[in-house]
């Protein structure tokens, strides 16, 4: 499977979160799935919140998820609840949550393999020098088939959202920063909320150790816009056209908002849970 065979422009928007706005970043990212498959354009958002614990829905199942919680605060991060299952993930300023959506159709229609595929041929691509490879990191935060790592360190996640016309494709990067703070705040947000009670549900056993930043894993200086820059080359290589303008216009359209909204307030009633 080539990328090139898929789409030959991207309409890409990059939106800075705040504490405030938090929860725009699971509700753009419904709305957005949506215009992909009425407009059958392939579009790539590029988004970073301040420091946040970004929970799944598995999560809220902890026994001790309020003590839990207060792990969470106590380290200066906030939190709150996604719209999918899986586990945990930390997101700050040296963070960087990609997602790629891309139209599906009777000639397009990419498998859950392929779309993990896309993003690991898309990272591979923005670091060329990297030894990159796809398999379980077990003792890392939101342990899944598709981590990407470096010599068995992980450096991001993956997973995925469908709808009948579109899916979209979203990775964590862990760009710089204290890659062993964010992996012991999990830890202790998970020991805290066991309380030593069996772990039925399987939740991770993190070991810090078990990840690391690109930065890092580079041996050089890194920053975020670095990657961005470094991720839109990767895409102009291959010949793609990229359109910087169109999606953030698409997005204040009075349809986008109301969908928008929506999926806002749908994420907002999440919250009651936790």
């Amino acid at each position: 499977m080539k990328r090139q065979t898929l789409f030959s422009s991207l309409q890409v928007i990059d939106t800075p979160l705040n504490r405030d706005s938090k929860l725009a970043a699971f509700g753009m990212t419904n709305a957005l799935l949506d215009l992909c498959g009425d407009t059958d354009q392939a579009l790539l958002h590029f988004w970073t919140l301040p420091p946040t614990l970004i929970l799944g829905l598995k999560d809220r199942h902890l026994p001790k998820l309020q003590a839990a919680l207060k792990t969470v605060t106590g380290n200066g991060y906030d939190y709150f609840i996604r719209n999918s299952g899986g586990l945990a993930v930390v997101s700050d300023g040296g963070v960087l949550n990609v997602s790629l959506f891309i139209p599906q159709t009777s000639s397009h229609h990419l498998s859950v393999d392929d779309g993990y595929e896309l993003m690991k041929q898309l990272l591979a691509q923005t670091f060329p020098s990297l030894p990159i490879e796809s398999r379980e990191i077990t003792h890392s935060y939101c342990p899944g088939d598709y981590d990407l790592s470096v010599n068995g360190q992980k450096f991001a996640g993956i997973s995925q959202r469908r709808s009948t016309q579109a899916l979209v494709i979203m990775a964590y990067i862990s760009v710089l920063g204290d890659q062993t703070f964010r992996g012991s705040m999990v830890r202790d947000f998970y020991d805290t909320g066991l309380a030593g009670q069996p772990n039925e549900l399987d939740f991770p056993e993190v070991w810090p150790q078990t990840m690391i930043n690109i930065a890092d894993a580079l041996h050089q200086p890194l920053t975020i816009d670095e990657v961005k820059g470094a991720i839109l080359s990767a895409y102009q290589q291959q010949g793609v056209q990229l359109d910087l303008t169109t999606l953030m216009t698409s997005t204040r359209s009075p349809q986008f908002q109301q969908t928008y909204n929506q999926e806002l307030a749908k994420m907002q009633k999440r919250q009651l849970g936790i």
